[in-house]
């Protein structure tokens, strides 16, 4: 029986969970050095210049990254008191911010003007505040909650992955999780180097979301949506559910009013978070984003159309009927709130945003 050095094993696997170092070029590398542990324990500046910046990236990635198991001291409390916790974490960034109070934000990846605008504004309030804002990296809400922490001078935000901690999906995201880690926030995973975003996959990341979160908040989902699956984890792990409202036209509202009727508290500003979380905070929160506010450049003219306007989508025929202004001002007119983003403009279908 061969016994093989525990060492050596473990500069092994840390090399199959590094992002871009394939098997061809471990291979040539450890053909120069000798072992795994080499490579990771012996100064670049030992080797040639063109080997030794090759090592030292290599270094400073495996720095970046950790591991734990249920049974470490530093696997996060909150997941561990969830049915079915991870057996195996892969971490990326600083592991921290999986014990900091955490809010969960998702929601559906084909969100409108104002689920974006949402995802970004309660994000940032809610970093702002205190809390480390945790989503799945996905296109949508989760990609703009993520954005939204970033844009907060003290807020943290994890990416929960449903691949490898090597393999970042959707690709489109690459610079985003880089700017995660840039700012000192954390990508996490369950799934082993090399893992592919499988659909059984995604089910499984929403339960780690949840299961590291306080609450979480739903921004926009249809009725079959995955973001109403994390919801469902949430009341299993008996963390709050949080959604927002919105018109009963569209489709991205109806997930949330269909929590809402099952239990769910209804939202309208982030602080109404606060409200119900807050306490968690230990009285650091601070409240540094205050309620939306109209510009004051905006004039009467455009005042009155926004007023006109309200909540639900309308299209132009239908507020050129109902307005004296001709086409072509009404026309600058949208185009002006839009601008300064007080309108979304949905497929030709216009809505008030504040």
């Amino acid at each position: 029986m061969t016994i093989v050095d525990d060492q050596e094993t473990h500069y092994a696997l840390v090399s199959q969970s590094l992002a871009k170092f394939p098997p061809k070029l471990q291979a040539e590398l450890i053909g120069r050095i000798g072992s795994y542990t080499g490579l990771f324990t012996t100064p670049p500046s030992s080797f040639e210049p063109e080997v030794g910046k090759l090592v030292s990236r290599l270094q400073d990635e495996y720095q970046r990254q950790h591991w734990s198991t249920q049974t470490s001291s530093d696997y996060p409390q909150q997941l561990r008191q969830i049915a079915g916790a991870p057996a195996l974490l892969y971490v990326r960034g600083d592991p921290v911010n999986l014990h900091l109070p955490q809010i969960a934000i998702v929601g559906s990846r084909r969100m409108t003007r104002g689920g974006e605008i949402n995802s970004l504004q309660w994000s940032k309030f809610l970093a702002d505040s205190g809390f480390t804002i945790t989503s799945g990296l996905a296109l949508g809400v989760d990609g703009s909650a993520h954005r939204g922490a970033l844009k907060s001078v003290v807020g943290k935000t994890i990416a929960v992955m449903a691949t490898g901690i090597d393999r970042i999906y959707p690709t489109r995201h690459r610079d985003l999780a880089a700017a995660i880690l840039d700012s000192g926030g954390t990508l996490i995973t369950e799934f082993h180097p090399r893992e592919k975003p499988l659909p059984s996959n995604f089910p499984r990341r929403n339960r780690i979301i949840s299961g590291l979160s306080l609450g979480v908040l739903v921004i926009e989902a249809a009725v079959r949506s995955g973001s109403l699956i994390t919801a469902r984890c949430a009341l299993e792990q008996d963390r709050e559910v949080f959604a927002i409202p919105g018109s009963i036209h569209s489709p991205q509202s109806k997930g949330c009013h269909l929590l809402i009727k099952q239990g769910a508290h209804l939202v309208e500003s982030a602080a109404d978070i606060m409200t119900e979380l807050g306490a968690a905070l230990g009285g650091v929160a601070s409240l540094a984003l205050q309620e939306t506010s109209l510009p004051q450049t905006i004039d009467a003219e455009e005042a009155a159309l926004l007023e006109q306007l309200g909540f639900d989508p309308i299209d132009m025929d239908s507020l050129s009927r109902d307005h004296s202004l001709t086409a072509e001002r009404l026309a600058q007119l949208l185009i002006g709130l839009e601008l300064k983003g007080l309108i979304c403009n949905e497929h030709g279908f216009y809505q008030r945003l504040v």
